[in-house]
């Protein structure tokens, strides 16, 4: 999956917004592309560098996806306790990578539970 249908992916979703919250801080070493519903984040990449996509996780599915996928792994600059890193191309099929994006834009919108 290359960078633009990931991100007409992420957009397609309902009530999704995205916006580049953090140059500021990364002082133009890394352009974040941030997708959002209802105010909250679900999922984040570096434009830049389109290797690893930061998704938000049910907790009680992390250990089963680490251990089934190599791509799957820590998050880039996020919570490890609700959040994922999946390199993109890697063992992690485009549907599959669209799932968890589904799920994670699901568990934000309908369930909240935990901080962004």
């Amino acid at each position: 999956m290359n960078i633009e249908e990931f991100r007409e992916y992420c957009i397609s979703l309902p009530d999704v917004t995205e916006a580049t919250p953090f140059e500021n801080f990364s002082r133009g070493r890394y352009t974040i592309l941030v997708f959002y519903v209802g105010g909250h984040m679900f999922c984040y990449f570096n434009i830049d560098d389109f290797r690893f996509v930061t998704i938000k996780c049910d907790p009680e599915q992390m250990a089963e996806l680490k251990e089934r996928y190599q791509a799957v792994g820590e998050p880039f600059n996020g919570d490890s306790r609700y959040w994922i890193s999946v390199e993109v191309n890697n063992d992690v099929s485009d549907e599959m990578l669209r799932e968890l994006v589904r799920k994670s834009y699901e568990l934000v919108k309908y369930r909240k539970l935990h901080k962004t």
